[in-house]
């Protein structure tokens, strides 16, 4: 194989990210491609899709397939160890607090801070040598790109402002200038802009109701803004008619919204996913939802 792959699935909460991105990860497993689906969603659902009871730890699910569910605790460490006390030499330059209220409060009033961090960790997982393919199921992208861009905005406004400036020269407690601080933390987001740019195919999956429609476009439009492109657009659980009111109705009503994605994504493939019956969990119904994605040659 050659060059990795690395795909993100995005949008609203509900549309069936997480069955999409595990569907995925095990096509390409089936493939023999060695591949790794990991999941950041607070409430995560990926192990239950896979009917595998691991909790937030690394679990197998064949030979070529693994999954990982990262929580809100394991994020915060490994945020902390990376880049938690260097973003706090900053924060304590301006305001007088403790480092674990610090965390508290970073991590609970900038809550897209938790992904900026994964942002960093796939890029950093997408150079290992035992890996081909990445999955990863993921919250909405927005508060994550916005936060991508603070450490460029800070140092802007801080290299602006020299009486500021001459205040907090250096950090409270490596004694590093700030502005030194700010700017590797800056390279380093620049660097993760870049990896997603150059790397990371953008799935953007969602389902034919108005809210999901409404915000297609301004998913669309984030993606526009940071010039990362969309490679496909999944829609889920359509309602097929079948001769009853009920079904009839709901299909009727679908197919509105069908010609409005349509529109919105027209430079886009579209792959359209229709309701199961049942409940999408385990590899016999992963590998039929499967077909859908990857229909067969």
């Amino acid at each position: 194989m050659g060059k990795k792959i690395i795909t993100v699935f995005a949008g609203k909460g509900g549309v069936g990210k997480t069955t999409c991105a595990a569907a995925t990860a095990l096509y390409y497993a089936s493939c023999g491609y060695r591949t790794l689906a990991i999941s950041t969603d607070p409430t995560p659902s990926l192990a239950d899709i896979f009917e595998i009871d691991e909790g937030n730890r690394l679990a197998r699910v064949n030979d070529y397939l693994h999954i990982r569910e990262i929580g809100l605790d394991e994020t915060r460490q490994m945020w902390d160890t990376r880049f938690g006390r260097e973003v706090y030499e900053v924060f304590s330059s301006f305001v007088s607090i403790s480092y674990p209220e610090f965390v508290d409060f970073m991590m609970s009033l900038l809550p897209g801070l938790r992904d900026e961090f994964m942002v960093d960790y796939i890029r950093e997982l997408s150079g290992k040598d035992d890996l081909d393919v990445l999955i990863w199921d993921t919250a909405p992208l927005g508060q994550t790109l916005t936060l991508l861009e603070t450490p460029a905005m800070l140092w802007q406004h801080l290299r602006m402002a020299p009486r500021i400036y001459s205040r907090l020269k250096v950090g409270s407690q490596s004694r590093e200038p700030v502005l030194d601080i700010l700017k590797r933390w800056e390279r380093l987001s620049s660097e993760d802009i870049s990896f997603l740019r150059r790397e990371v195919s953008f799935c953007i999956v969602t389902i034919a109701e108005a809210l999901a429609v409404n915000q297609l476009e301004r998913v669309f439009a984030e993606l526009d803004r940071y010039e990362l492109k969309p490679s496909q657009l999944i829609v889920n659980n359509i309602v097929r008619p079948d001769g009853s009111a009920f079904l009839d109705s709901r299909a009727e009503e679908q197919s509105r919204y069908l010609k409005l994605i349509r529109a919105i994504a027209s430079s886009l493939p579209i792959v359209e996913v229709p309701m199961f019956a049942g409940e999408v969990k385990g590899l016999g119904m992963l590998r039929d939802f499967q077909h859908y994605l990857f229909p067969p040659a």
